[in-house]
């Protein structure tokens, strides 16, 4: 295989089985083995260590994973110390009934309770190993808040249908609790997670990828206890390990803006741990837990399961590339919502975006232009073939122009929407005009522009429920912005939500049949958790805190 074509993928072979755990040769042992070091298995790994038992952790790279590349937001709420600050109001049982509009039953009733009664204590507990959260809110709503503001509306709550179960007169509460940074703040979440770690004792093998488990061999000859994992580390002091750990880098530094060099990094990093990674043996002698993270960098999972999201622009880290996933199906795991893609298409900030219509190809509206990104975009690509246009009119684009050069808005999202409005957009002086020009049907597109101007003036009300201050009366002339997945200019972002099924009371990997698979617990990406229905800003991060602590403690414990 050339290395242009080569695999980014870690190669998962059947797990070893033995007859019991002293016919291997064990280079080393701990009592947890944590496989992935983002922030479900930093929080797995200190969970564990405060239970008392010995950990190691094993990284792909140098850890961090997806979180460290993330937005740095945890989903919080309850009542914690930052909403109180603000001047909000907010409780466990309103959490939890918001909730319930966004996961849409993908955890029991009591774990959605349960969680959002320990926010609270598990953003104290964050914070208690060094991360720092803010009360200080953005202006407007926003995809991701500018430096200086951290707490803010991370989902839909300010959305009137999900609002109908707040007490009369009272505001819906922001839980979107980013960490305290200069510029994105997941590298500085994760490296209070990483000093916390490293402080607790934990024991880290990096640049290392797990390419088997080791289990007990059951009476029907299949896998049974996982006893351990085998090991293929990087050799130290090698010139082609530190190649490799600058690899990587190179791949952070270049994912965003110059895709095809940061993968062309990626094959090459593969390609020498492929030629010089060495194999070894790791006993864990209460558990493994599998932290690796999603599957959206595995293009075979997505041509298999969700072959309609490909044109998506993929998130995440190197390492999500389901090796967590097949080691635990490996093993006889059950998995679920393998085809469920996160696809965000965030039309704010600007902030008067929502203002203007979102419609299909035939012209006609299909959803509430203020929901959050990943609502937009799931209806975008699952129900209309991931084709829709943004209409907006000359009053619209001067306000959102204005908010790109003097809003203090981040590069990638003022440049992006300036290019889009100004370079890209089509424009007509109506709306028949506009129709023809983009290829709808000028019927549907004038009366779904009728039908919302009606709205806008009070004469009806808007038929997807957007809220008052969101409407406007759109004017000639008018300009569409082509807003469908595998616009380049306009990436929508992809992210992976199905993983490995877990008893949600422990963590503990279930089987085909539901049963527990012994020694063998997942958290994070790589689990069934809150996030794997619909996706909002910081439920990712919060789920790892919550799964995390909730695997380690198991397996600690086991």
């Amino acid at each position: 295989m050339s290395e242009a074509r080569a695999s980014t993928v870690t190669p998962i072979a059947a797990p070893l089985l033995l007859a019991s755990a002293q016919d291997a040769e064990w280079s080393e042992s701990a009592d947890v083995v944590v496989v992935g070091w983002g922030a479900a298995g930093a929080c797995a790994a200190l969970q564990a260590r405060h239970e008392g038992a010995s950990v190691l952790v094993v990284d792909r790279f140098e850890g961090g994973g997806a979180s460290a590349l993330s937005g740095g937001v945890v989903y919080a709420g309850g009542g914690t110390a930052q909403q109180r600050q603000a001047g909000f109001s907010d409780s466990p049982e309103l959490m939890h009934t918001y909730l319930q509009h966004e996961i849409n039953g993908v955890v029991r009733g009591d774990t959605l309770a349960r969680f959002c009664r320990d926010s609270v204590a598990n953003l104290e507990w964050l914070e208690g190993h060094g991360v720092h959260f803010d009360a200080t809110m953005p202006d407007h709503k926003t995809s991701y808040p500018p430096d200086g503001k951290y707490l803010y509306y991370s989902g839909n709550e300010m959305v009137p249908a999900y609002g109908s179960h707040l007490p009369a007169g009272q505001k819906p509460a922001p839980r979107g609790h980013r960490v305290v940074a200069k510029g994105q703040s997941g590298a500085t979440l994760f490296a209070a997670l990483r000093k916390a770690t490293l402080k607790a004792g934990v024991q880290p093998l990096l640049q290392a990828t797990v390419r088997r488990l080791v289990c007990e061999q059951g009476p029907d000859g299949r896998a049974a206890r996982v006893l351990g994992v085998e090991v293929w580390q990087m050799p130290a002091g090698d010139t082609r390990t530190a190649r490799h750990a600058e690899l990587h880098r190179q791949y952070v530094r270049h994912r965003t803006f110059r895709a095809a060099k940061a993968m062309a990094c990626l094959r090459e990093a593969a390609q020498l741990e492929r030629e010089t990674a060495q194999p070894r043996l790791v006993r864990a002698r209460h558990g493994v837990v599998l932290t690796t993270g999603g599957y959206i960098f595995n293009p075979e999972l997505i041509a298999q399961h969700a072959p309609h999201t490909r044109k998506g622009w993929p998130i995440g880290s190197a390492g999500c590339d389901g090796s967590g996933l097949r080691l635990g199906e490996s093993a006889g795991a059950a998995s679920d919502a393998l085809d469920n893609i996160s696809c965000w298409r965030f039309i704010t900030p600007p902030s008067v975006w929502p203002q203007g219509l979102v419609v299909n190809r035939q012209g006609e509206r299909f959803c509430n232009e203020q929901v959050y990104g990943a609502t937009l975009g799931h209806e975008l690509v699952e129900h209309q073939s991931g084709k829709a246009w943004l209409i907006l009119d000359a009053s619209l684009r001067r306000q959102a122009t204005r908010q790109c050069l003097l809003g203090g808005l981040w590069a990638f999202q003022a440049l992006p929407a300036l290019a889009m409005m100004w370079l890209k957009s089509v424009k007509a002086p109506n709306a028949q005009a506009l129709a023809q020009r983009i290829g709808a049907d000028p019927a549907r597109l004038e009366a779904s522009i009728h039908a919302a101007n009606a709205a806008a003036q009070g004469q009806a009300e808007d038929a997807y429920g957007k809220s008052p201050d969101m409407r406007h009366v759109l004017r000639g002339p008018l300009l569409a912005m082509d807003i469908s997945i595998g616009n380049p200019l306009f990436p929508l972002a992809t992210l992976s939500l199905g993983g490995l099924r877990v008893d949600e009371d422990s963590g503990q990997v279930l089987s085909g049949s539901g049963q527990g698979i012994a020694g063998l617990y997942a958290a994070g990406r790589t689990a069934i958790g809150l996030p794997s229905s619909r996706y909002i800003s910081g439920l990712s991060l919060a789920d790892c805190v919550f799964s995390g602590r909730r695997a380690g403690r198991a397996a600690a414990l086991a």
